[in-house]
């Protein structure tokens, strides 16, 4: 049986009572291990068991709650090779790389100095 998503657009979710459907995407996202179930699918299909000791500390049924939420979500798929990311969920990390280039720069920013070498 499908299970419903937790975040859908037009509902109340997290931090938004209009459930706009960017802020049902970034509740969908912000759950736990689900951007890392993402990105371990981003060089192609993985087995179910391959997956969970990629992520060694998720059990396997938060994995399997997650590739049923992304999967609902049309993000993933599987098949006999395994999991896969859909066109939608490629599409999905392609949208990350400019946010990956942003945290790059901000973390930089915000990065305390070193502390100086003492002098002798």
């Amino acid at each position: 049986m499908k299970r419903p998503l937790p975040a859908r657009p037009g509902r109340p979710v997290r931090g938004s009572t209009t459930g706009r459907p960017v802020m049902a995407l970034l509740d969908l996202l912000g759950r736990r291990w689900t951007l890392r179930v993402l990105w371990e699918l981003r060089d192609g299909p993985v087995k179910f068991r391959e997956l969970a000791q990629r992520a060694d500390a998720m059990s396997q049924s938060v994995l399997s709650r997650r590739l049923n939420e992304l999967k609902t979500a049309c993000f993933v798929t599987s098949d006999e090779d395994g999991w896969r990311l859909t066109d939608n969920g490629s599409e999905l990390l392609q949208v990350f790389s400019p946010l990956s280039r942003f945290a790059t720069r901000w973390a930089e920013l915000i990065v305390e100095p070193k502390p100086a070498a003492p002098k002798d």
